[in-house]
């Protein structure tokens, strides 16, 4: 992690469902009081604008504002009242796009995401969304900070080779169910859905 380098503004303006794909083993890290912890990013979900399954459809409310701030900025909602969700916000400012972090592969501070879900495997503790920010301690406090310079990041990891990659309809959805907008990498463990 100490030579990886944050994902560049650029990164996050390619097309949404682009960055969804490139974002799979690019690394997610968090600062905690234990230190920087996080892990491979193993699944991911785009979320466009025009897309009715996505929170930015109807347009720009106070919940979901942070999905049309600065491209590179973490954009977080609360589910079910309990489970916070983590997402990377995507396209210039003002366009309501986002890529969800459905898990990781846990890779460093495993023993803080142990004392955050003590009853979890290994495999398990960063598998779904709710869970991967209860394991890493990735709270709505983070909402809009810069995945760049700020306590959540997303540093440059070695890319999931193609023959690797799955894609597949969006998990838990109801509207938009046949685009093809979720991607994981293929026998990884850590992956919430097949």
């Amino acid at each position: 992690m100490e030579r990886s380098q944050p994902l560049p503004v650029e990164f996050y303006l390619q097309p949404t469902v682009e960055v969804a794909r490139q974002l799979l083993g690019q690394l997610l890290v968090v600062q905690t009081p234990y230190g920087w912890v996080g892990g491979r990013i193993v699944e991911a979900e785009a979320y466009r604008q025009d897309d009715p399954a996505s929170h930015s459809y109807r347009g720009k409310t106070a919940r979901n504002a942070p999905m049309f701030g600065p491209p590179a900025t973490a954009y977080i909602y609360l589910i079910y009242g309990i489970h916070e969700c983590f997402n990377v916000v995507c396209q210039p400012e003002g366009v309501g796009e986002a890529v969800l972090i459905r898990a990781l592969e846990p890779c460093f501070g495993l023993d803080w995401m142990r004392q955050r879900r003590p009853y979890a495997a290994e495999e398990a503790l960063c598998r779904g969304p709710g869970n991967l920010c209860r394991a890493l301690g990735i709270t709505r406090v983070l909402n809009g900070e810069s995945l760049i310079t700020g306590r959540v990041r997303i540093l440059q990891g070695d890319p999931v080779p193609e023959a690797q990659v799955r894609c597949t309809p969006r998990i838990g959805i109801r509207q938009a169910t046949d685009h093809l907008w979720r991607f994981y990498e293929h026998d990884n463990p850590c992956v919430s859905g097949k």
